[in-house]
């Protein structure tokens, strides 16, 4: 079988192969053969139909057609095996298929095109001594007594409040009937719906609630009564809400303090495994220097990534790609999962396109990165060892103990998983590394997800909720 070859755009193969007469009357006469034992002509039994009566009844060009998309796929395998060409992802078919019907004789020879992706050609420049700046995370000291003060906080006695009114940092129990300001003079007010509750408590922090009430109830006197206005921001979570003015009827029913424990030895041991507040500091200490190293190496390696990208030359071709977008989405699908979210309302027809057309710029930098980085291994001779693979490859069965595991597949990922941390690695040593104060680097923009809506749901809960998302981002 003659076959052609041409080099284009996107690392694709251009394959023009002329497939021999006795091919394409082997195929074809293959087809009819199989047709034969499976169709169902009445008067015929099964494998029994004349040839003829076959051709009159299933038609001519029916069976050519199926003649043909059995030809063309076993040509083009045969091409690539014959051209040893390392093909990745599915063929595409250049030629016309209706033409190519039209041209199709049994017996005689056929000339195809088609086209199929292989690995894309990675040329890089000078990578043995790049420039980065990264930004260095300092151990903050502060951090273990906010982290011991958020605990107390945790482990916190609520006590009656006499005596005063509602300050912040207070639990307040609350009556509330929230309704729509009239949008013209001499309408009446609205109810919204789902807001309104009875004994509703609320703790007077910033961010726990909308921030009108929180700011309305500081101050009242249980017992009290008192109508508060609520503008909702523009940007809402609820679009029925979002921009509109509102007033809320608030009734404090009971307001409650927060009496903190003695942060001594004894509360050491009911938060952790610690004997004494001493043991318990020393430990925090450690984490947080280690949380602030790993973020401080986390921006170093992501600088040498980002760095790297400008001296990489790559065509990638679309099948990469769209794996890569499809890996993308599948992670994400499974971060909402974790996170107690309805993938399935949010993953649909209208969405999907959204996010693949949004995801398309991270994944080429992906594969950009990788790509350079197993270069960059292969060209250094950077190969983890067997050890480290054996030793790795256990930590990851192990928790994921109980659940199956293609053991091959997974010694592969690690392997390729552990050369690239020695690339990375290599590329640390032989760089220039300015380490800059965190947060004086401006961050890069990232492709983001489309905002994906969501049904009401409980509303008296998602005006909480929302608020407290809103306030964290």
């Amino acid at each position: 079988m003659k076959v052609t070859q041409e080099k284009l755009p996107a690392s694709k193969i251009g394959l023009e192969i002329e497939i021999p007469a006795e091919m394409s009357k082997k195929v074809y006469e293959k087809v009819i053969q199989d047709l034969a034992r499976t169709a169902n002509i009445p008067g015929f039994r099964k494998g029994k139909v004349p040839r003829q009566i076959l051709l009159q009844r299933l038609g001519h060009q029916r069976i050519k057609a199926a003649a043909l998309e059995d030809l063309i796929q076993e040509s083009l395998r045969e091409a690539v095996k014959q051209e040893s060409i390392a093909a990745i992802g599915n063929f595409e078919l250049i030629s016309s298929f209706d033409e190519l019907i039209a041209q199709f004789k049994p017996g005689e020879p056929l000339t195809v095109s088609a086209s199929v992706d292989v690995p894309p050609e990675i040329t890089l420049q000078d990578y043995s001594s790049l420039t980065v700046k990264a930004e260095e995370t300092p151990f903050d000291a502060s951090e273990v007594d906010k982290f011991l003060e958020e605990r107390r906080t945790e482990k916190a006695t609520l006590i009656p409040v006499e005596g005063r009114s509602a300050q912040m940092g207070d639990v307040a129990v609350v009556d509330y009937n929230g309704q729509f300001m009239p949008e013209q003079e001499g309408e009446a007010t609205t109810e919204i719906p789902g807001a309104q509750a009875t004994d509703f408590e609320i703790e007077l922090t910033e961010g726990r609630f909308l921030e009108d009430i929180i700011n309305g109830i500081v101050g009242m006197n249980p017992g009290e009564t008192k109508e508060v206005p609520v503008n909702f921001p523009e940007q809402y979570g609820r679009e029925d809400l979002a921009g509109k003015t509102a007033v809320f009827t608030l009734t404090l029913k009971d307001l409650k303090e927060k009496e903190l424990p003695v942060l001594d030895d004894d509360f050491a041991q009911e938060v952790s495994e610690f004997e004494n507040l001493a043991q318990l500091r020393e430990s925090l200490e450690t984490q947080f220097r280690e949380k602030a190293e790993q973020e401080t190496n986390d921006s170093i390696d992501q600088a040498i990534l980002d760095e790297l990208l400008n001296h990489i030359e790559i065509d990638l071709p679309e099948s990469m790609i769209e794996q890569e977008v499809e890996t993308i989405l599948t992670q994400t699908a499974m971060q909402l999962e974790n996170y107690g979210m309805d993938v399935k309302k949010l993953f649909n027809a209208q969405t999907i396109p959204q996010m693949k057309q949004r995801s398309r710029p991270d994944a080429i930098n992906r594969l950009k990165k990788s790509l350079a980085l197993e270069e960059i291994a292969k060209r250094e001779s950077l190969e983890p060892q067997p050890d480290e693979i054996d030793a790795k490859v256990k930590e990851v069965t192990e928790q994921f103990a109980g659940q199956e595991v293609n053991l091959n597949r997974l010694r592969n990922l690690v392997t390729t998983d552990l050369t690239k941390e020695k690339a990375i690695k290599w590329l640390k040593e032989h760089a220039t590394i300015e380490r800059v104060p965190k947060g004086s680097l401006k961050p890069e923009e990232t492709s983001e997800m489309p905002e994906i809506e969501s049904s009401p749901g409980d509303a008296t809960i998602e005006v909480a909720a929302e608020t407290v998302s809103e306030t964290n981002e």
